[in-house]
């Protein structure tokens, strides 16, 4: 890919746009998407997506751009959205929280998802999350669906 000097262009370049460009293919999930959503309070500078290649991280100008594998069957969950003009691939709210889930060992306590602040998560489609998990068939990630059914419901029940 062949980019022109910040002189010539007549266009800014979106980091988002060039995350899903630079490693395809690729949608961007996991804790930046989190933060996109509003679902955890703090900011994510890293743009964080996913790809059935092997994993890879860029750093450039506009940002560092981490691409960590997901098998094939689990490609999905994704949808291109508008976003400051261009068309980006991004993780439905859903799919980022069970790909971070994923890649982030251990399990995921009603203890553990409090501690990650979690917020708005009347946002989440809680069976579509459901649904996404049955995809893994991962007996961590249902029981990791569950504690967030819980958590979410009543919060103080874990604390």
């Amino acid at each position: 890919m062949y980019t022109l000097a910040d002189r010539y262009r007549h266009q800014v370049l979106s980091p988002l746009f060039v995350a899903n460009e630079i490693y395809r293919p690729s949608y961007l999930s996991g804790l930046w998407i989190l933060s996109f959503f509003g679902l955890i309070p703090e900011m994510v500078t890293t743009y964080t997506s996913m790809t059935p290649r092997v994993p890879r991280s860029f750093t450039n100008h506009l940002g560092t751009f981490r691409y960590s594998h997901v098998k094939q069957s689990f490609f999905f969950g994704f949808d291109r959205k508008k976003v400051q003009g261009d068309q980006i691939w991004l993780a439905d709210p859903e799919k980022a929280l069970l790909d971070y889930w994923h890649l982030e060992s251990g399990e995921w306590t009603g203890e553990r998802l409090l501690a990650m602040r979690f917020q708005q998560g009347d946002i989440i489609d809680f069976q579509k999350l459901l649904g996404y998990a049955g995809r893994f068939s991962s007996p961590r990630l249902s029981r990791a669906v569950q504690n967030w059914a819980v958590v979410v419901e009543d919060p103080e029940r874990n604390s």
